[in-house]
């Protein structure tokens, strides 16, 4: 068969959900205990994220783009707010530690920013990959109390984000 079929075969099985499928987090699941590199090139380990307070992990399919821009910049605006609920705030990509570093200073992003490059932090919460192929994530968010998680929202809003998170925050005992 001629490799031109065979990439064709595995684009539809992705594109049907057919390989590429992870396993969900849903709420009530423990958040996962993983680390990986932050947009300095530093380790960042998530649980130490979890021991400070709540927190919000979001994923984001790519560094500098509209939908993704608007969703950390409407966090970003809404920092301050969220900060007196103690939030601690997570954001998370396939992208490399230079494209999120350039993402966080170009936006004045006051939170991590992680390169999730090879898609582990991604596996780890269950996102799927756009289309079930693509090297992006879909756009994924988890709060994140008590080492569990208390929300998600699995088409989180992009411009709105942060009011959506807020109101997650204002449901929590």
């Amino acid at each position: 068969m001629p490799t031109y079929k065979i990439v064709g075969v595995f684009l539809t099985m992705g594109l049907f959900g057919l390989i590429g499928k992870v396993k969900a987090l849903e709420v009530g699941s423990p958040a996962p205990d993983i680390t990986a590199l932050d947009e300095n090139g530093a380790e960042f380990r998530f649980t130490d994220a979890y021991a400070k307070g709540p927190a919000l992990v979001f994923f984001y399919p790519k560094a500098d783009t509209p939908g993704c821009t608007a969703q950390a910049c409407s966090l970003r605006d809404a920092f301050e707010s969220l900060q007196a609920k103690n939030l601690q705030i997570v954001g998370v990509s396939r992208d490399t530690a230079e494209s999120q570093k350039k993402f966080q200073e170009h936006y004045k992003l006051p939170f991590p920013l992680i390169a999730d490059a090879d898609g582990k932090v991604a596996e780890a919460f269950g996102v799927p990959a756009m289309l079930g192929v693509l090297p992006v994530t879909k756009r994924q968010s988890f709060l994140i109390k008590d080492g569990k998680i208390v929300w998600k929202a699995e088409s989180a809003q992009t411009a709105k984000h942060a009011a959506e998170v807020q109101a997650a925050l204002d449901s929590l005992k």
